[in-house]
């Protein structure tokens, strides 16, 4: 198996979807709890508890993280993901019971597929049964519906998914990284800088760059009617010790990873989110290297969005187009 968030002892990943809808839920569990923090850089997210993750806020522990498709609508999976935590005694204690604490943030996916379905708890409850040390990547989970290259919306679309990476430092620190990328315009190789996957001229295989057509000014004037489908998610994990402002701060640094992969990002409408979680299993190295590391782990693991995604919803993958 390819490396994977779930190397990060504690860390177990499980998927659930509709693909009728072509809509899901993916959760990253962790059962015995875990420091974690956030960073939230586009200016339309859909999140649940991200309060939380702040510092200053009482609770440091998180149970799960929850990536939902259906935009607003999905976060009723995170419900589903804490009634499963609860009736197995995992949570918060507060005397009179365990609250589980779920972040949660979602994906528009409401452009293929069916805009009258979306993530639910029965989906959220599906994908912590499915969770374990095995992560599925591709079209699936919360990346059934997940598409990027929405220049000219879905006509010149490609399909996207859940990607997953990992790195082990010297001293045996395991960082990963989980994500979905529901991008407005291109995915980047970083190591080559050649567009993976993006927007196509409607009709053909021919990819186009988004960052060209942003410069065009024929174009700008289509641009709002679908700049608010957009998204990419991330829960990057560590087995260091952090505290609950260092594991924000991991989430902050990790976002280079998205920088560096998608272009454009962070725009005023679309709701980028990291998540971080810190298991402390050991002391681990200092947090500018683990940092520094997490943006390249996350970096792969959008990446393998897409190179690891099918064709669905009549929308073209990396590997159709190159059939082509």
């Amino acid at each position: 198996m390819p490396p994977a968030i779930t190397d990060v002892p504690g860390i177990l990943v499980g998927h659930a979807h509709d693909l009728d809808a072509l809509t899901g839920c993916t959760v990253v569990l962790a059962p015995e709890g875990t420091v974690g923090g956030g960073d939230v850089r586009g200016g339309g997210p859909g999140t649940r508890e991200t309060d939380l993750l702040d510092p200053t806020a009482m609770v440091a522990v998180v149970h799960a993280i929850a990536l939902c498709g259906g935009s607003a609508m999905g976060l009723a999976g995170a419900g589903g993901v804490a009634e499963w935590l609860h009736e197995r005694a995992i949570g918060y204690d507060v005397n009179v019971a365990k609250i589980p604490i779920v972040p949660a943030a979602v994906i528009f996916d409401l452009l293929i597929g069916r805009s009258d379905r979306w993530a639910d708890a029965a989906l959220g409850r599906a994908a912590c049964e499915a969770a374990g040390t095995s992560v599925a990547e591709g079209c699936v989970g919360v990346g059934a519906g997940a598409a990027v290259g929405k220049l000219f919306g879905a006509a010149g679309a490609m399909k996207s998914g859940v990607g997953s990476w990992s790195e082990t430092l010297a001293d045996g620190t395991v960082i990963g990284a989980l994500a979905v990328c529901n991008a407005w315009g291109d995915v980047y190789e970083e190591a080559s800088n050649r567009i993976l996957a993006g927007t196509r001229a409607p009709g053909t295989p021919q990819l186009i760059g988004s960052m060209q057509l942003l410069r065009d000014a024929s174009y700008q004037h289509n641009m709002r009617m679908v700049m608010a489908q957009n998204t990419t998610l991330a829960v990057v994990a560590t087995d260091a010790r952090l505290s609950k402002a260092e594991a924000n701060k991991l989430a902050q640094m990790a976002q280079d990873g998205l920088a560096r992969t998608v272009k454009p990002v962070h725009t005023p409408f679309d709701g980028d989110t990291v998540f971080a979680l810190a298991t402390g299993g050991r002391a681990g190295l200092p947090l500018p290297v683990l940092g520094a590391v997490a943006a390249d782990v996350l970096a792969r693991a959008i990446e393998r969005c897409v190179t690891q995604a099918t064709s669905l919803g009549g929308l073209p993958s990396v590997r159709t187009l190159a059939q082509a």
